[in-house]
């Protein structure tokens, strides 16, 4: 029964919002799953009664709705582990037996080598659920491989929420991924058992290294193998982070990071080389098959990673669209995709990576045909070039509000990098899997290698050359979250009164102007236009104090930590267009109240004002007990700057001396509000 033209966008929408109502109110299971029952009932009802009506009524269209927007609110429920009964957080003890899994391999840093672990047992007791591994690296660590079992004695700890204002939640991050523990541990305490059936994400994790391993036989640059890895295996952890960093201040970091942009050229690749099958009888339907085949063996190449397992799903929708022979939309074909991952897995919907693609696909299919339309080249190249230049216009339109919201940057010469860049990425695809084929094959001739080197050099060459063009990258750039909805929703508004130029359209325009003017006056007049902070750093005491757009910072040396943790952020945040350094005092009047240094020298005098706050920085070696009966302040704040055995006594001392003591390094930075 067709409702409407575009019933599935409309679903999709539904279930967007469904998904958001149970993420923020944190609806019970129980409760979703008898309103989906309650309404499904309803809806069947109403279908019986109507069922000799060729038009439903508008109560069924309304029902179906609802039921969508509680089908959202269950998937939301229903993917959280933590709610059922098998979850290991359910055993977690002071220290168990935990035997594990390895499911994802992580990006390594400094001091740890990162994985995503599935928790199989605690103790003799079968449970489910991931969580994070972290193992310190060391002369004598191994990387370890997905499939990989261990079983360890060890602690599953909290993951900690960020220490300081606007930074990163990671702790966030990992919940929406339903990871809500960690164990931190060395190689020698790990115990490995031996493994279990391979799964599909460990036999192409394999088929990975076995690739890897075998192209680094051959005589690649390490640059140009570094991308060779990010391009075809999903690997950009060997990519130097200069490099890296120009590539983002080209605008083409993209490139990168395997996904859609990927999936489509190999698409357009296998659809023209594929285009004689149609000559054959059934000669389509084979070339739809093949290609999705293809296209899956290349997610697989990846290492099935999320990014291009989603995009190949759109894509394969989209080569099933453009090789049927009935018509279709292809927003009905975005949204079936968006439908599919997010009845998957809910909370994809908060990842920047699955808004930045549905973004920029969104934006290409609504505004490429237009900017398309403005000239009509007749050579071949100049076309390719102009269809590059509008392809890559359109995205840039739908992704660059989310762009600054999450990286606070806009490239301004992201439409040259991607002009001279993208048009070669093709053959650079083509070449890359002849190269691999061969590779595999060991009929790898030197001459291709050296091909592929000179290319990526080049290509290394030009997106150096645009990063380092400093006055056309915009950074430092600020949105705040209401700001984006009411930004996408006078785009929205936009396209409204250019496909339908009315009067009623033209006034949701001027609304939508309104709207986003007053937001933009709310979120000025919301800021406190005073604040004292007082962040947590590691060995060492950093004082805020922010007047307006101006900031001051009260620190124990000579650093400058204004374009660094933890102050860049914040910085960024609050718009800070001032600031300037001062060493720490001994005395401050805070919010009205005095506050009391007391640092490594414990040298203070009764003072003839009474301490509100007594600010113990440095590890001071002092009897607290004899400073409380002196000083009778009405709270002990410690810092990053002292030694968490002293941290451990002064908290004990606050207790028995019925003192409030606040560490930063528990709690997090202390805004001076109170």
């Amino acid at each position: 029964m067709k409702l409407s033209r575009f019933i599935i966008v409309k679903l999709t929408l539904f279930l967007i919002l469904g998904i958001c109502l149970g993420y923020f109110t944190h609806f019970p299971l129980l409760w979703s799953v008898a309103t989906c029952a309650i309404l499904l009932g309803i809806l069947g009802l109403l279908l019986v009664l109507n069922s000799s009506s060729y038009k439903p009524p508008i109560s069924f269209g309304l029902i179906a709705f609802l039921l969508m927007i509680a089908i959202g609110v269950l998937t939301v429920a229903s993917h959280n582990q933590a709610l059922q009964s098998s979850h290991y957080s359910h055993l977690k003890t002071p220290k168990s037996r935990i035997t594990f899994k390895i499911k994802t391999v992580l990006k390594p840093n400094t001091y740890y080598y990162k994985y995503v672990i599935d928790i199989l047992k605690v103790n003799n007791h079968l449970v489910t659920g991931t969580a994070l591994l972290n193992i310190k690296k060391d002369s004598l660590t191994n990387t370890y491989f997905i499939d990989d079992v261990f079983v360890a004695a060890d602690t599953l700890q909290d993951i900690l929420p960020p220490l300081n204002p606007n930074q990163f939640n990671y702790k966030a991050y990992l919940e929406r991924q339903y990871i809500y523990h960690q164990m931190t541990t060395t190689p020698t305490k790990l115990l490995k058992l031996k493994k279990s059936k391979s799964t599909l994400l460990g036999e192409a994790y394999q088929l990975n290294r076995h690739i890897n391993n075998r192209l680094q036989t051959y005589p690649f640059g390490a640059d140009e193998l570094a991308i060779m890895n990010a391009l075809f295996l999903g690997q950009r952890q060997d990519i130097s982070a200069s490099l890296y960093t120009n590539y983002t201040k080209a605008g083409v970091i993209h490139i990168l990071a395997v996904s859609g942009l990927h999936v489509g050229i190999l698409l357009m690749i296998l659809n023209y080389l594929l285009a004689p099958l149609e000559r054959f009888t059934h000669g389509k339907i084979l070339k739809t098959i093949l290609i999705i085949i293809i296209m899956w063996c290349f997610a697989f190449l990846t290492g099935l990673s999320p990014s291009v397992s989603r995009a190949t799903l759109m894509f394969t929708l989209v080569a099933i669209s453009i090789n049927s022979n009935r018509p279709s939309n292809i927003f009905n074909t975005v949204a079936i995709s968006a439908f599919l991952l997010l009845l998957w897995k809910p909370l994809l919907l908060f990842d920047v990576g699955f808004q930045l693609s549905y973004a920029a696909v969104l934006s290409i299919i609504t505004f490429q045909p237009t900017l398309n339309s403005l000239w009509y080249p007749k050579h071949k190249l100049s076309k390719l070039l102009w269809n590059t230049l509008t392809v890559t216009t359109a995205a840039q339109i739908g992704v660059l509000p989310l762009s600054i919201y999450y990286f606070h940057q806009f490239p301004g010469l992201f439409f040259l990098s991607n002009v001279l860049i993208v048009p070669v990425l093709g053959y650079v695809l083509g070449l890359g899997i002849l190269i691999i084929t061969l590779a595999m094959l060991q009929l790898l001739p030197n001459i291709l290698v050296t091909l592929f080197n000179e290319t990526i050099t080049i290509m290394n060459a030009i997106v150096n050359w645009i990063a380092a063009q400093d006055a056309f990258i915009f950074d430092s750039l600020t949105l705040e979250l209401n700001t984006l909805f009411c930004i996408y929703a006078l785009l929205f508004c936009f396209i409204y009164v250019y496909t339908k130029p009315k009067f009623k359209s033209v006034t949701l325009v001027l609304l939508s102007v309104i709207i986003l003017q007053t937001t933009l006056l709310y979120n000025a007049w919301s800021q406190t236009p005073t604040e004292w902070i007082l962040f947590h750093k590691n060995k060492q005491s950093i004082l805020a104090h922010r007047n307006s757009r101006a900031l001051t910072i009260y620190q124990s040396d000579t650093l400058n930590y204004v374009n660094a943790y933890p102050l860049k952020d914040y910085m960024l945040a609050k718009n800070m267009r001032t600031f300037n350094n001062s060493p720490l005092k001994s005395v401050y009047r805070i919010q009205g109240k005095s506050t009391l240094i007391v640092d490594s020298l414990s040298v203070y005098q009764v003072p003839s004002f009474k301490p509100h706050y007594v600010l113990l920085r440095n590890s001071p070696k002092l009897n607290l007990n004899r400073l409380i009966d002196s000083l009778n302040p009405n709270k002990i704040i410690a810092d990053g700057s002292n030694y968490t055995s002293y941290i451990a006594r002064w908290e004990t001392t606050c207790k028995h001396k019925k003192i409030p003591f606040y560490h930063t390094g528990k709690k997090g930075a202390y805004n001076f509000k109170e």
